[in-house]
């Protein structure tokens, strides 16, 4: 007898669930001219950059999406707390403001007269403060209105605000000025805070007419727990300035929240070190989802302001070490290129930028000449970069005023085109006169589709958990989502009701399109790229998208406000969650940590009895995940797995968004002697070398392992540690180690119970390896696609002919191995957890940990 059909218990969830569902330098890491240094990821848990006292739970509802008021007028003025004074903080040996000395010298601004406001966009990791500070003529409650409403206008009736004459007469043009996202490139801060206090006080007719027609924000210090730390990154390890597109970090939510709500014509972002002073536009490829028209001519326009102001500060190189300034687009043939939208100048555009600059001042202070330098030069060379950032704002501002109608004109264009569906108009000399050089190699354009459909259901959806976190980022990116109140049908495939549609004749189609689209392979454009090439969303977060070409929508929508949750539970009998999303990875594992009997199906799947009915809903509504009603069994007990890991810090970030129990280790960690006792399974890629383990360290180590200890390894340093350590027979070949992007794979190797059963048919890989020469025993659980792997990004093979994607293509990509005592290896070609950005490929990660330790 079957079992009845129940009565279902939807949860509908009120809000956002957790960062999982909705995410929401150094030396420049430099982009050098001309050619890049490869970006990495610093080691997990890195431990060294700063967190504040403020509980965890403050710093995430903190942090966590932050918002601005519309109607309020300015000034906004509020009295910040007082920081503790932390001696430690890594800038005052540079001479310039530590972050506990920021508060009152924003304190003192506001008290200067009625131009300066203080607002807090958010948290940091670390749990500091994010001082937004505007600086504008006064406005009352009324005006600060109607600014808005004209900016709303812009954006979503472009073809009215163009035809607006108030817009064109008392629209207020907004400049964002962004400084030390990376923390140990300190000084755009305190260029800030300089310029602030001129424009506070200022009492000339100019400085009155700027501060009439524009707002200018500014972000004093995007990255607080780098900057007190010396760190690049944030205090979770992350480069806050490749997360755009993931927004897994508070910082880089509330610099998105930013651009949403003060759509900026205009924005820089200050960073160090190259000398001369570096100041985009920048090489190709460009990013194909722009109006690239639009934003070269301005862009260009003000980086030969920015250019003359730096140069004419009079610094040179036989008296100062310093370099004339350099505008890669004119000066550089490649390898400073604005393809990802993953930094910030590169994605401000989608919200309306029409000029966005990285800027990079030239003396070096920070790694290892902050360590070896005298402190006067140190100081000496920090007050150069203050100055020459500071020259690049105030020129940057001198162009708003110059040029407000017409960035504001174009801004309104750029939203218009979208809006309509009109085609992008490449560009060249003709359609943008005045910049030299431009050819063929810039010509970058989107083929648009009509629409995106996101299926919420049926056999169209594989996943209808990671349907509703895209549809969540997408709004958080301010992309339109609209749902379809009928079922419909385009071409041969129909289309449920509630199904999500994202049609492209919309404001900000280009952010939906980057987000959304394939990509292409670009390997035939460039050499070498400066970072990624591949990202698709569309293909790495576990949803089905489907694209509509063109043709009109045949289907009535409502607007969607919020995603409707997936989360349900089933009524009566057991139930059973599926492991193919991370989120059904972190519900098993809060489950296990409660000590909840959960079985493993045959299929992989997990087995809840019915008496952890009432934690299921808990966990439903949390993690916005499915438990259904189920008559299986269960093969084999669940047990909570604790893991060592030797990772990058986006990998580790990711662990913890599935709950795993995870302590962090590297070769120094197992040489100062590490208890294994505490672990189940070691995963390891990065930071961790058998071979330079001291004698202690490595027989502890193969203890561990003889006596069942699992492994998961990952890339060339997990297949290194199984080849030293004997623990699985295959040769790892290593690819273009600049290759990277999202690449096609087959899944049909394994069972049903297979790590990747049911796992996308896509990944992402960052340095590719694959695997030859399998021995007795090993299996293959997921290989690259045949023909050319690559569907978006660079893969290009080496010099030699050898390691690009054709010698992969077939080659397995992910293999195991039964180790001992029931445990099992795992080695992994792919990076399914890189920077915390495929969401969608995590669960193969997660299943492959689950099933390590036996």
């Amino acid at each position: 007898m079957g079992i009845p059909r129940p009565v279902p218990v939807l949860l509908i969830t009120a809000g956002l669930t957790t960062a999982l569902l909705v995410p929401g330098g150094a030396q420049a890491e430099p982009r050098p001219s001309p050619s890049p240094v490869r970006g990495t990821e610093e080691p997990g848990g890195n431990g060294k950059a700063a967190k504040s006292s403020a509980s965890t739970a403050e710093r995430a509802l903190e942090g966590l999406v932050p918002s601005f008021s519309h109607t309020a007028g300015y000034p906004r003025e509020r009295e910040l707390p007082a920081v503790p004074v932390n001696p430690a903080d890594k800038s005052i040996k540079l001479g310039l403001t530590p972050y506990h000395g920021i508060a009152p010298k924003l304190n003192a601004l506001q008290s200067i007269g009625d131009r300066v406001s203080v607002e807090i966009a958010g948290r940091s990791a670390g749990g500091h403060q994010l001082y937004l500070v505007t600086v504008t003529a006064p406005e009352s409650s009324r005006e600060a209105r109607e600014q808005e409403r004209m900016r709303e206008l812009i954006e979503n009736s472009p073809s009215t605000a163009a035809r607006d004459k108030r817009i064109k007469a008392e629209y207020k043009t907004p400049v964002f000025i962004n400084n030390n996202i990376h923390g140990n490139e300190w000084e755009g801060t305190d260029a800030a805070l300089k310029l602030i206090e001129k424009l506070a006080g200022a009492k000339d007719a100019d400085t009155a007419d700027l501060l009439g027609h524009s707002r200018i924000y500014f972000n004093i210090t995007a990255n607080p727990d780098g900057r007190i730390a010396g760190t690049r990154a944030n205090a979770n390890g992350f480069d806050l300035n490749r997360d755009f597109v993931t927004a897994s970090q508070p910082e880089t939510r509330a610099m998105r929240q930013i651009a949403i709500d003060k759509q900026p014509a205009v924005m820089i972002d200050l960073h160090g070190y190259v000398n001369g002073t570096l100041i985009e536009p920048t090489t190709p490829p460009h990013g194909e989802n722009y109006e690239y028209d639009l934003f070269l001519k301005n862009t260009y326009a003000n980086a030969l302001g920015m250019e003359a102001a730096v140069n004419g500060l009079g610094y040179t190189e036989a008296k100062d070490g310093v370099l004339p300034a350099q505008i890669p687009f004119r000066d550089s043939e490649e390898g400073w290129d604005d393809w990802p939208p993953i930094f910030t100048p590169q994605y401000m555009p989608f919200h309306g930028a029409t000029a966005a600059h990285t800027i990079e001042f030239p003396m070096q202070v920070n790694n290892r000449a902050y360590d070896t330098l005298p402190v006067t030069e140190l100081q000496r060379r920090s007050a150069i970069n203050t100055d020459i950032a500071g020259a690049a704002m105030r020129a940057t501002l001198d162009f708003v005023q110059d040029r407000r109608a017409g960035l504001i004109a174009d801004q309104i264009e750029t939203f218009r085109r979208a809006d309509a569906g009109e085609a992008q108009v490449p560009v060249s000399p003709e359609t943008v006169p005045g910049v030299p050089g431009i050819g063929p190699e810039d010509v970058y354009t989107a083929d648009f589709p009509r629409a995106y459909v996101i299926p919420v259901s049926g056999r169209e959806q594989r996943s209808a958990t990671a349907a509703a976190r895209l549809v969540g980022h997408l709004l958080a990116n301010d992309v339109r989502v609209e749902r379809a109140v009928r079922d419909f049908r385009v071409g041969s495939r129909t289309y449920p009701r509630g199904s999500y549609v994202v049609d492209l004749h919309q404001p900000k189609r280009g952010m939906a399109n980057v987000l959304l689209a394939d990509g292409r392979d670009i390997s035939d454009k460039v050499s070498v790229m400066y970072d990624i090439s591949g990202w698709s969303l569309g293909r790495l977060w576990g949803a089905s998208v489907v694209e509509l070409k063109d043709g009109p929508l045949p289907v009535h929508t409502t607007v969607v406000r919020s995603a409707s949750s997936a989360g349900y539970v089933a009524p009566y009998g057991d139930l059973r969650l599926r492991l193919d999303d991370p989120q059904e990875i972190a519900a098993l594992n809060s489950l296990l940590a409660d000590g909840v009997p959960v079985r493993k199906a045959a299929d992989g799947s997990a087995i809840v009895p019915s008496s952890a009915r009432g934690a299921a809903r808990k966990l439903a509504q949390k993690y916005d995940v499915a438990f259904a009603a189920t008559r299986v069994r269960g093969v084999q007990a669940f047990e909570r797995t604790r893991v060592a890991a030797a990772v990058s810090a986006g990998e580790l970030f990711a662990l913890r968004e599935m709950n795993f129990d995870v302590t962090p280790v590297s070769t120094a960690a197992l040489n100062a002697g590490f208890d294994w006792s505490k672990a189940d399974v070691l995963m390891t890629s990065a930071g961790l070398d058998y071979g330079a383990l001291n004698a202690s360290a490595r027989g502890a180590l193969d203890a561990f392992l003889a006596d069942g200890g699992g492994v998961v390894g990952l890339g060339e340093t997990g297949a290194a540690l199984t080849s030293d350590a004997g623990l699985l027979a295959a040769k790892a070949v290593a690819g273009n180690g600049d290759a990277n992007g999202v690449v096609r794979v087959d899944n049909s190797g394994g069972d049903s119970g297979s790590v990747t059963a049911g796992a996308p048919a896509h990944t992402f890989v960052y340095s590719p390896v694959w695997f030859t020469d399998l021995g007795p025993g090993v299996r293959v659980e997921q290989s690259y696609g045949t023909g050319n792997p690559l569907l978006s990004g660079h893969w290009r093979p080496l010099e030699d002919g050898t390691g690009g994607p054709t010698d992969a293509a077939g080659k397995a990509s992910v293999v195991s191995a039964s180790g001992a005592e029931g445990s099992q290896v795992f080695l992994f070609g792919t990076q399914p957890l890189f920077r915390a950005h495929p969401k969608g490929v995590f669960a193969q990660l997660g299943r492959a940990l689950l099933g390590a330790s036996g």
